[in-house]
């Protein structure tokens, strides 16, 4: 039988609609669904570390999703019957799920995370993970591979464990082992507190003092503030919205989005806290509040982390998202005495430049983007939202032991007056390379010495100065770029840069653009309109 799952795939997660709902969307995430590409991640796992599927153990727990355990049963259903471990996490964060393979007590060969990170409640999905850390790309594509082909799934032989169920509510449930695995996360995180802080007075309890606001957004990071902060001493009673609950019906669990920073900042600010803490739906993101209310986001937590970093990892480099601003690079380089390589959108890509640069000889510490995915060598480079919280929880502890106040390791940091991102849908079949075009034309625009006209088949030419239509005056292009193309502009032309580029995922264009003083953007916009315009196929019509 032949199945069709590549419209599943996210880059290095699987992501789909699970629930109806939403008007137009119609499910394609269901059981069968889970059961097959679970029993595709056993296949690829057992390949990859040659054992037989019965000494395989494999990790599964959920985010607060409605759908999260009606997919979790397809997932045993996939794997169960072919007499492999597996452990029922239940409701966890996506980095504890690979700490599974990492803490003594699970020994995990892999983990399965069902999530749908911030995306709404009708949404969810997988991530996967085994030993070297989450999957790649070209991973989830293998594995889609042997989940759409009977053929490939033959390979696992028979399903020796079929009598491995229990009837429930009427229906075959597969067994698992339960196994309290955010227990032993919080203590790992606590530990890493305690030693962190080393308070003279008080070792057990070292957050006594500290007023500390957490904001889980209904989503899976409630643990924090009452499994990991109150036992240390932490006062968490203005913490908001910590209960699990699927439909999030407060705020969506995202650190990017401004009704949730604009909900924390209000209540660090109405309850006189030391600290905010804000995490996305299964923790792999965070961002923070310093004690006047004011977000430590987007560049802010970028120099936030690189500042903790640096006091340990002196001239390090920190590799980040493209869209970071140049005030960022100021602060890191010149201020903080780092190197900063801003590399491409999308928290795979930068977690695996930093691990490359380590394996040539480079030392990169953090790998981290401004949507607050942040990645420490000294923590198997796994984006976890919690540990990066956790190093700030220290510091913070530390600095007010000295009557000092976090905000004060950012305080060189200057932002743009203006920001704003702008997302071009492309309305033609053929959107990647539509995209590619449009890119290889504004490079060459950009980087032309003369202003530049089109000629009758579309394409850029130089012209006489006098006669352009498409004014290059005020324009460079910033290199080295890796995604995308990013163009400065001079003082009398917007004085800021654009940076446009293709979406991950989508038919669409994302086009950042900052500016150092007030209109700069609008100005920016203005000078790529005429440009953009020729793309008959390109909606600009937000611009």
């Amino acid at each position: 039988m032949s199945r069709d799952y590549k419209k599943l795939q996210n880059g290095s997660d699987i992501r789909g609609i699970a629930l109806t709902g939403v008007d137009g969307e119609m499910p394609n995430l269901g059981q069968p669904e889970a059961e097959h590409l679970a029993s595709g991640f056993l296949l690829w796992l057992a390949k990859k570390t040659e054992k037989p599927l019965k000494s395989l153990r494999v990790a599964v727990g959920f985010d607060p999703r409605l759908s999260g355990k009606y997919l979790l049963q397809g997932i045993l259903n996939g794997m169960v019957p072919y007499g492999v471990t597996v452990l029922n996490c239940g409701l966890a964060s996506t980095p504890a799920m690979f700490m599974t393979t990492v803490f003594p007590e699970f020994k995990c060969d892999g983990a399965i995370m069902i999530t749908a990170s911030h995306l709404p409640f009708n949404r969810n999905g997988f991530k996967y993970f085994d030993k070297d850390g989450g999957l790649n790309k070209k991973d989830i594509s293998q594995i889609i591979d042997y989940a759409q082909s009977d053929e490939y799934l033959s390979e696992l032989g028979g399903r020796i464990a079929e009598d491995n169920f229990q009837m429930i509510l009427g229906k075959k449930t597969y067994n698992s082992v339960k196994t309290d695995l955010m227990g032993a996360y919080c203590d790992f995180l606590k530990n890493k507190i305690k030693d962190g802080v080393k308070h003279p007075k008080h070792y057990e309890t070292p957050l006594k003092g500290l007023k500390i606001v957490v904001d889980a957004g209904n989503g899976g990071g409630g643990f924090y503030a009452k499994k990991v902060l109150q036992p240390l001493g932490a006062d968490v009673s203005a913490s908001q919205f910590l209960e699990p609950d699927g439909t999030f019906p407060n705020h969506a669990p995202n650190p990017e989005d401004k009704a949730a920073m604009a909900s924390i900042c209000m209540q660090v600010i109405t309850n006189q806290a030391d600290l905010g803490l804000i995490f996305d739906t299964d923790v792999d993101r965070s961002s923070a509040v310093d004690n006047r209310g004011r977000e430590i986001s987007r560049n802010g937590i970028v120099a936030m982390a690189a500042a903790l970093v640096a006091e340990e990892h002196p001239g390090t480099t920190i590799v980040t998202d493209s869209i970071t601003s140049d005030q960022l690079t100021v602060f890191l380089e010149e201020k903080l005495g780092l190197k900063h390589k801003r590399f491409k959108r999308g928290y795979k890509n930068v977690i695996n430049e930093a691990i490359q640069l380590n394996l040539e000889g480079t030392d990169s510490q953090l790998a981290i983007e401004t949507s607050g995915h942040a990645a420490l060598k000294e923590n198997h480079f796994l984006d976890d939202g919690a540990y990066l919280a956790t190093k700030i929880v220290i510091k913070a502890a530390k600095m007010a032991a000295e009557g000092k106040t976090l905000d004060s390791l950012i305080s060189d940091l200057e932002e743009p007056v203006e920001a704003m991102e702008v997302r071009l849908p492309i309305t033609c079949e053929d959107f990647a390379a539509y995209g590619d075009r449009i890119i290889e034309d504004l490079q060459l625009w950009a980087s032309m010495k003369d202003c530049a006209k089109r000629d009758e088949d579309g394409n850029i030419v130089p012209v006489e100065e006098g006669g352009c239509c498409l004014c290059h005056c005020g324009m460079s292009t910033v290199e080295p770029n890796y995604e995308g193309v990013r163009v400065n502009f001079d003082e009398t032309h917007g004085d800021g840069w654009c940076l446009l580029r293709k979406s991950l995922h989508d038919p669409i264009m994302p086009l950042n653009i900052e500016s150092n003083i007030e209109g700069g953007c609008k100005q920016i916009a203005e000078k790529l309109r005429p440009f953009l315009s020729a793309y008959k196929q390109l909606d600009i019509s937000k611009l």
